[in-house]
């Protein structure tokens, strides 16, 4: 195992480090750990930390960097012993590891109560494990020019930042480092060779692997075991900095971050992504990449969307329905049926006016367009985002990238629960091992929990539908009686009241049971005990996608395919629970209180997130800080402000995608109804960047740095959603919207020639095409209906089949990997195979040199032994 202590012994025999001075400081540190963790460190030898800059990241000695810190509290309750052999045995193996520790006693502390353990890797360690991760480290500056400046680069020089922040370190020629040709890398200095972001993803390597004693028979390793027992409290790796004024002696990347990419004020500014890489790593400067790009696409979308909104508000007064509808002699004449069957009276058609204008500010012939150019625009953005996934992989150097180790390492839950053993077919090592007739119990509690938790929010959109239908009543007997409230009966009707009052209490009730769910998930999830970290995600991401699936979008999917499709008619209406009469749409179609519906959820659920990630973390370090007896940064040294900051965990990056997913699914499943959504979405993204921004650099410690070539399953689901989203879009334009049954009436029933629809309101009263009380087949479907009923089928058809065939020639079109790229690749790789094949060359010449002058030395000294002898004869 490639964290265990002897590894640097191992590299100390090939001859790297095979002087002796090594063993001594490896004895000198175990004297000095045996000193310092039994905390009795002297008056004489305590250090002063006054001598120091708060700020600095280094030992003592000012020289030697910070790499990663870990923090403890003494805990005199219970297990203080055993916790204090765990660290002992820890730290030792850190050390013999090859690892540099100090340790800050807990009198230094601000609150004079924790430990701090400051760690540092020496150049041999990094040079060790960076072979061993595989890390690419610069050979060559790249002379290829990074972009060509076109018309349209000035058009948009606003937007762009300085190149020195845009692009803070050259381009080079990389490979993969190896200590054996240490001269072929471009090291001008070994303390600043290795970026922060490197030596932190090393140190935690190291860290996760670190055996720290055996128990019940077994051998226990790694630091997430330790800071889930809290025999340690915390570990993390340092910021540069403070994040408001650039540090004195080193580079602040944190301070260059938050002055051009954490600030509001910069939210039309691009995002420096070379230097979010930098600092964080791949895997988070992914995210960042991923949701701008997805931010740009959306602009077009949003204009698209704007221009559909603005024609429809442009032609609501010139349509044909609402003007019939407001007319008094046309939709004051005709009288409706009650909405219910007790409390509710008649009522006339043209007090629904406003409804009905409103509804064709959402519900006109630009419907269609938006419909089918939003199948295009999904399909465009996957592929040009798999274009800017692959430029993204060369530009980063991930072409030839493995998935991170640490992802796949065993969790220490897993081997914790495992009674068995086997053999790993690959690396031939005895490994835990859970047979599946052990899983299986879990795997059904799984499954029957996540059930349990969609019938319950199943039944809770019933209880909302319940609500409605019981309110519906009361609101309209209500209004009738109160002669205040007659003057704004003309906009506040019934169903406007019941439809916003539901669409508000549903958005309640899907916030609470979102918030008790996360809990449920992580908690089945653990009780599965999957193998890898990888397979937590993985199952984690199954079950919360699901879920909230079904919790956002279950209201959306009743207001649009069920409410009003199953209302029955005259003297034969269908009850729930023989009870409530279903609930019926306006007679302007349920696309307005879908609509309603989907802004509701879709806007009070980005608001509430943006202001929970900047509220959360920010009231949370107050409080610590609070308790650490300071108010302000400037007080404590680096490595406490970065303990009081909040911790990002290793599933902060879960929630920002499946945030960004859901939302995806706003935009594309209902977009037909709210062609506005696309510019919602617009304007939250450009928030929700600064706010991650914003958070990740100044409220949050600095996550450790990870590797990701791609956004892993969350690609997967959003082809899902783009599918899906061409066959959704379709059925609202053909069952939600009234297009189809305008366009029939236009084409086959209307009996004016000069205004084709003239009588269409008449001709629609019932929504499902009855015949009249007086017909001899009284409320029995019409011809109309079946007409209706066929071009909504046809519609929905040849709809979804342009889509897809569209679909398939844009993928066939658009290559996932630039062409120019390709050729990159190929360049860098020759280049890159040319420069190791002269550099071996190289070392060969050379070593023949050495070698030929040695042996004609060998020569002349044994010529020389033969002319002495002679002359000696």
């Amino acid at each position: 195992m490639m964290g265990d202590p002897n590894v640097l012994e191992m590299v100390q025999e090939e001859g790297l480090t095979s002087n002796k001075d090594m063993e001594y400081s490896f004895e000198v540190h175990e004297e000095v750990s045996s000193r310092e963790t039994s905390f009795l460190i002297s008056e004489e030898t305590a250090f002063q930390r006054d001598e120091q800059s708060k700020d600095s990241i280094f030992f003592r000695d000012g020289i030697r960097q910070i790499d990663f810190v870990l923090s403890y509290v003494e805990d005199a309750k219970k297990d203080v012993d055993i916790k204090a052999e765990r660290r002992r045995e820890f730290e030792r193996n850190l050390r013999k590891s090859g690892l540099e520790l100090e340790i800050e006693d807990k009198r230094d502390s601000e609150n004079g109560k924790t430990y701090f353990v400051k760690i540092h890797a020496p150049w041999e360690v990094l040079v060790t494990y960076a072979e061993v991760l595989g890390i690419k480290m610069p050979i060559k500056e790249n002379d290829t020019p990074r972009t060509q400046h076109t018309p349209l680069n000035y058009m948009l020089g606003p937007v762009k930042l300085p190149d020195t922040v845009k692009y803070p370190h050259p381009e080079y020629f990389t490979a993969q480092f190896t200590r054996h040709r240490q001269e072929l890398f471009l090291i001008e200095d070994e303390a600043t060779f290795f970026p922060s972001s490197s030596r932190n993803r090393i140190v935690y390597y190291i860290l996760s692997r670190c055996p720290f004693g055996i128990e019940d028979g077994k051998k226990k390793f790694g630091i997430e075991r330790l800071l889930t027992s809290n025999t340690y409290s915390s570990a993390y790796p340092l910021h540069d900095g403070q994040y408001w004024k650039p540090s004195e002696h080193c580079l602040n990347e944190r301070y260059i971050l938050y002055k051009h990419w954490a600030r509001f004020s910069f939210f039309y500014k691009e995002q420096p992504l070379e230097l979010i890489r930098n600092y964080f790593g791949e895997k988070i400067g992914i995210y960042f990449v991923f949701l701008g790009f997805y931010t740009e696409m959306l602009f077009f979308a949003a204009v698209v969307g704007l221009a559909c909104f603005i024609y429809g508000l442009f032609s609501m007064e010139g349509n044909q329905s609402s003007t019939e509808i407001c007319d008094p002699n046309i939709g004051g004449q005709i009288i409706m049926c009650p909405l219910c069957d007790k409390m509710c009276d008649f009522w006339r058609l043209n007090t629904t006016c406003l409804a009905s204008k409103f509804s064709h500010l959402f519900d006109n012939e630009s419907t269609v367009f938006f419909a089918i150019f939003m199948g295009i625009w999904v399909t465009l953005f996957l592929e040009f985002w798999k274009q800017r996934q692959a430029r993204l992989e060369y530009e980063w150097d991930l072409v030839d990238f493995e998935e991170e180790q640490q992802q796949l390492q065993l969790r220490p839950e897993f081997e914790a629960m495992c009674k068995h053993r086997k053999i790993n077919p690959v690396t031939k090592e005895i490994e835990p091992h859970m047979p599946l007739h052990a899983r299986i119990p879990w795997y059904m509690l799984s499954g029957a929990t996540v059930t349990l938790w969609m019938a319950l929010v199943l039944s809770s959109m019933v209880s909302v539908i319940v609500y409605r239908l019981s309110l519906f009543a009361t609101f309209a007997t209500f209004m009738e009686s109160e002669d205040s409230l007659q003057h704004v009966k003309s906009f506040f009707t019934p169903q406007l009241a019941t439809s916003l009052t539901g669409s508000c209490l549903n958005f309640i009730v899907i916030m609470i049971l979102n918030f008790f769910y996360e809990k449920i998930s992580a908690w089945i999830t653990k009780m599965e005990i999957p193998r890898t970290y990888q397979e937590y995600e993985s199952s984690l991401t199954l079950k919360m996608f699901l879920f909230q699936f079904v919790n956002y979008y279950s209201s959306c999917f009743y207001v649009a395919f069920f409410k009003g499709k199953l209302v029955g008619y005259p003297g034969k209406y269908t009850y729930m629970f023989n009870k409530w009469r279903s609930e019926e749409c306006d007679p302007g179609g349920c696309l307005v209180e879908l609509t309603t519906q989907l802004t509701i959820i879709m806007v009070g659920r980005q608001v509430f997130g943006n202001i929970n990630e900047a509220i959360y973390p920010l009231a949370f370090n107050w409080w610590r800080r609070r308790k650490a007896r300071t108010n302000s940064e400037k007080l404590y040294s680096r490595w406490e402000q970065d303990h009081d900051l909040e911790s990002f965990g290793n599933l902060g990056l879960f929630y920002e995608y499946l945030e960004t997913v859901i939302q995806f699914g706003f935009v594309t499943l209902f977009v037909a109804s709210f062609p506005l959504a696309p510019l919602l979405a617009l304007i939250n993204n450009i928030v929700e960047i600064r706010v991650d921004a914003w958070k990740l650099t100044t409220q949050y410690r600095r996550p450790v740095a990870a590797k990701a070539h791609s956004i892993g399953v969350w690609q997967d689901i959003l082809h899902a959603m783009a599918v899906l989203s061409v066959a959704t879009n379709a059925f609202i334009v053909s069952f939600t919207s009234d297009i189809i049954p305008r366009l029939v009436y236009y084409y086959a029933y209307s009996q004016n020639t000069t205004q084709r629809f003239s009588g269409y309101v008449n001709n629609s009263l019932y929504r499902d095409y009855r015949n009249p009380p007086d017909h001899e087949h009284k409320y029995a479907h019409s011809m109309q209906f079946w007409h209706v009923l066929a071009a909504k089928m046809t519609f929905i058809i040849v709809m979804e089949h342009i889509a897809f065939i569209v679909k398939f020639l844009l993928a066939w079109m658009i290559p996932d990997i630039p062409k120019d790229i390709v050729e990159k690749i190929k360049q860098e790789k020759l280049m890159t195979v040319k420069i190791l094949h002269d550099f071996e060359l190289n070392k060969l010449k050379e070593n023949w040199v050495l070698n030929h002058n040695t042996y004609d030395k060998h020569v002349l000294m044994e010529e020389s032994k033969a002319q002495l002898a002679k002359s000696t004869i």
